[in-house]
């Protein structure tokens, strides 16, 4: 009963709107310049506002492949398109230098771990003779001083022997020659103990030396090892499972290390991990501020123009990008259709992302909505054929042929577009209201 209703009142509507729009015309045809209008009525339907963009499908990750080891290729196993495994081997340098290298390395860890064996065996030796001198000496300079103590008591024995004349001018003589020879050999006793500390710093720079030659042992390790690993390196494995999208190298041809080439080293293969696809997207700045993580998006490519193929908005670029004074800003869109395999890195993808939408939106052509200032305004018929009124509304979302009417009209209601600015949306027009109606005459009220 209440569609009835409604439908009678679209058809009075209709018919009024028929009605005044004749008569405006009159007016129109009597005035120069006067405006003219069209008529439409507020209905009810969905609204989809959607952004479009276009941009290239990525996958979820690239891995360019290089090789540590220099040499000659000696085998590709996999070709552009094969499917390959994580650990497996993608291709083989000769491993002839790195062999090479390995043996150099060998060998000079075998002489550096010499040097060190006779460099300890000297300290050892120095370090025994050391003991063995200072332990002599100490004794040497003991003995010595308590000769020369025993002469000098001698000598003073005898003096005193010699002023009472019990002891002759001879032995006096005899006994201080034998003291002063003591006394000399006191001297050469500590000379020979201060020479035993020249010996301690000769032994401490032997330990240094020890030191110098531990650390070219430790370093020849390293060497070494660092070698060992080049020769494993002569063997490239997939880091990734993947697809191989790129081949840059042929069986025969001269690699080098980017470890050991400023230029970064040559380029062997790429994997692509096609496990998630994306598509990135470059949006107008006018536009992305409807776009935000989350948001439902369709992508179009040109390689299958009948299938529509199911996204989501994963990221909105923090920063935009400037082109020719143009500013836009990159968007991430997630491939979550089922044939999401269809699609292959660098096709170009049109992408509509769904901003908003409404399944029961009251709605007016977009022609209809005029901007006064920062309200918005759309004509309805006046009674008794006048001016047409302006009643100011409050819009929501726009799809570029129709406007969603958030309150200031209500549905049924009819309004006026004014034919030189208007884009009218046939669907939204009920009998043709751009001109009076067959027969000549107004409709019956």
């Amino acid at each position: 009963m209440k569609k009835k209703i409604l439908l009678m009142v679209v058809i009075l509507a209709a018919a009024g709107t028929g009605c005044y729009l004749w008569q405006a015309r009159g007016q129109a045809a009597a005035g120069d310049g006067a405006p003219q209008f069209t008529g439409a009525v507020v209905t009810r339907g969905p609204i989809r506002q959607e952004v479009a963009c276009s941009g290239a499908v990525v996958s979820n990750l690239d891995v360019e492949i290089k090789c540590k080891a220099t040499g000659q290729v000696t085998e590709v196993r996999r070709e552009i398109s094969d499917a390959v495994e994580k650990g497996e081997l993608l291709l083989q340098i000769d491993p002839v230098d790195e062999e090479r290298s390995v043996r150099q390395a060998e060998v000079r860890l075998a002489s550096a771990e010499a040097k060190l064996a006779r460099a300890e065996q000297s300290l050892k030796v120095s370090e025994q003779e050391l003991i063995r001198s200072r332990m002599e000496t100490r004794a040497g300079l003991t003995a010595a001083q308590a000769t020369g103590r025993e002469q000098r008591e001698k000598v003073r024995r005898l003096e005193t022997l010699l002023e009472k004349e019990y002891a002759s001018t001879e032995e006096v003589e005899s006994a201080e020659a034998a003291a002063t020879q003591a006394e000399s050999a006191v001297q050469k006793a500590h000379a020979a103990f201060e020479g035993i500390k020249a010996d301690e710093t000769r032994l401490e720079l032997l330990k240094q030396d020890i030191k110098l030659a531990r650390a070219d042992v430790e370093s020849c390790g390293i060497d070494l090892q660092n070698a060992k690993q080049r020769l494993l390196e002569t063997k490239v494995y997939a880091p990734i499972s993947g697809i191989v999208s790129e081949r840059k190298v042929e069986v025969g041809q001269i690699i080098s290390s980017p470890t050991m080439n400023v230029g970064g080293g040559s380029s062997l293969l790429t994997l692509s991990d096609l496990s998630r696809v994306f598509v990135l997207a470059n949006v107008d700045e006018s536009d992305v501020g409807k776009v935000r993580a989350g948001q439902a998006a369709t992508v179009m490519v040109d390689a299958f123009p009948d299938d529509r193929f199911r996204g989501e908005v994963v990221r909105v670029a923090t920063k935009g990008s400037k082109l020719s004074n143009v500013v836009t800003f990159e968007v991430k869109i997630e491939v979550l259709d089922e044939r999401k395999d269809l699609l292959l890195p660098e096709m170009t993808a049109d992408v509509e992302i769904l901003a908003d939408s409404s399944d029961n939106a009251l709605l007016v052509p977009s022609g209809a909505v005029r901007r006064r200032g920062p309200e918005r305004q759309v004509l309805v018929p006046a009674p008794g054929g006048g001016a047409p009124a302006p009643v100011t509304v409050t819009v929501g979302m726009d799809d570029g042929s129709n406007t969603e009417i958030l309150s200031g009209l209500r549905e049924g209601q009819a309004i006026l577009i004014e034919e030189k600015t208007a884009t009218v949306d046939k669907s939204a027009q009920k009998g043709g209201f751009g001109g009076p109606p067959p027969g000549g005459g107004p409709p019956p009220m």
